[in-house]
């Protein structure tokens, strides 16, 4: 298994340069790929905040890659709860960091917004310090 960087996944997703996505494809084509839940959540900030892709065909890209047979992320339940959560209208940072505190009876944050649209995907709740 081979985990991967931000930049192989943006390179395989966005296909901006011939030369890199041919090495990232290849790679993910013929080994087994992990990524590492900080690779996902830099590559939706990269997607959204360089290539200017909207919310909707960010979660859509990453799910479909993480739904290749060959790559298993960190934590793929957060993952995929992260992503459903964000196509709801939660920010995908925020949506990543609930899915990950799952075990935890609460998340304390003073974003009052993170707290109302938790409470609107079921989330984990989101409590005042």
């Amino acid at each position: 298994m081979i985990a991967i960087d931000t930049n192989v996944l943006v390179r395989f997703l966005v296909n901006d340069d011939a030369e890199q996505f041919t090495r990232a494809k290849a790679l993910v084509n013929e080994n087994a790929i992990f990524v590492p839940t900080t690779v996902l959540l830099e590559s939706e900030w990269v997607l959204r905040d360089v290539y200017g892709f909207t919310k909707s065909r960010i979660m859509e890209a990453l799910g479909r890659f993480l739904d290749l047979d060959a790559v298993t992320a960190e934590n793929a339940g957060a993952a995929r709860n992260a992503l459903a959560w964000a196509g709801k209208g939660m920010d995908f940072a925020d949506a990543l960091h609930l899915a990950c505190a799952n075990p935890c009876r609460a998340f304390a944050s003073f974003d009052l917004k993170l707290a109302r649209r938790a409470v609107k995907v079921g989330a984990t709740t989101v409590v005042a310090p």
